[in-house]
C-alpha cells in the first residue's frame, strides 16, 4: 500500500489539474513560470541531452526543457495532471520531445545512470523518506550529470515572514476557494505544508542530503525574497570525485 503522504498528493493533485498552470501562476504573483525557466537555465547539457523531469505534473518544465532541444520524460504519480500535460504537449507541437510515464518518485523505473540530467519540482515535501527519495533521482543521473530543483522557501527575514503567513494562510485559501472547493483545500494546505517542511529540512540539511546522495558543486538560490529557492549540482564521478 502506498503511504499515506503519496496518497494525499495524489488525492490533491487529481482535483486541481485543469486549472494547474493558470494557478501556479496567480497564486505566485506570476513568478512560477519565472521560477521554473530559472531551474531550467541550471541545466547544463547539450542539446539531444536525455533529461528526466520527476514530479512533471503537467509537463510546465518538461515543455521548457523540449523547447531546448532536449529529448525530455516526464515523470508523475498522476494520472490526471498527465492527462493535461498530454494536451498541452501537443498544443505545443512537442510530442516528438516529450513522453510521459506514470510512475512515483520514490520508486523510479529506470536503469542506474540512463539520463544525462535530472529536474524536479515541489516535490520532497510529498514524500516520506526525502534523503531517500534523492537517492533513488540521482541513482538515474550518469555522472558529471546536472540535477536541478525548486521548492517554496520560507523568507527568513522577520517582516517578510510575517506578510508571507498572512498570505499563505489567509489569503491563498480565500483565492483558491474563488475558483474551486479542491483549490481553497490546496491553499490552506500548502502554507503548513512548506513551514512544516522548511523547519524540519533547513538549506544547510537538504544541501547535505544532496551531498550524502552524490553530488557535488552544488548551489542554492533563493528567489522572491525567499519564497522560493532552487538548488543544482553535478553527479561525482565514482573514480574522481
Amino acid at each position: 500500500m502506498d503511504p499515506e503522504r503519496t496518497r494525499h498528493a495524489r488525492g490533491l493533485f487529481a482535483g486541481i489539474a485543469a486549472d494547474y498552470d493558470r494557478m501556479g501562476a496567480v497564486l505566485s504573483f506570476g513568478q512560477d513560470p519565472r521560477w521554473r525557466r530559472f531551474l531550467v537555465d541550471r541545466v547544463n547539457v547539450p542539446p539531444g541531452s536525455r533529461v528526466l523531469d520527476v514530479a512533471t505534473g503537467t509537463g510546465l518544465v518538461a515543455r521548457e526543457l523540449a523547447a531546448r532541444r532536449f529529448e525530455v520524460v516526464g515523470l508523475d504519480q498522476s494520472a490526471a495532471m498527465i492527462r493535461h500535460g498530454v494536451d498541452a504537449v501537443a498544443a505545443h507541437e512537442l510530442e516528438e520531445r516529450i513522453r510521459f510515464v506514470a510512475a512515483q518518485a520514490q520508486r523510479l523505473p529506470f536503469e542506474d545512470e540512463a539520463f544525462d540530467a535530472l529536474t524536479f519540482t515541489y516535490l520532497l515535501r510529498y514524500v516520506d523518506d526525502p534523503a531517500a527519495t534523492l537517492r533513488d533521482l540521482i541513482r538515474v543521473v550518469r555522472p558529471g550529470g546536472v540535477v536541478a530543483s525548486l521548492e517554496f522557501h520560507v523568507p527568513r527575514d522577520p517582516w517578510l515572514h510575517a506578510g508571507w503567513l498572512a498570505y499563505t494562510r489567509g489569503v491563498m485559501p480565500l483565492v483558491g476557494g474563488a475558483v474551486s472547493r479542491s483549490w481553497y483545500e490546496t491553499g490552506r494546505f500548502l502554507g503548513p505544508n512548506i513551514s512544516a517542511f522548511a523547519e524540519r529540512y533547513p538549506l544547510p540539511v537538504q544541501v547535505r542530503m544532496w551531498q550524502e546522495a552524490g553530488m557535488r558543486h552544488i548551489h542554492t538560490r533563493r528567489l522572491m525574497t525567499g519564497t522560493a529557492v532552487v538548488t543544482w549540482g553535478v553527479k561525482r564521478n565514482a573514480v574522481t570525485g
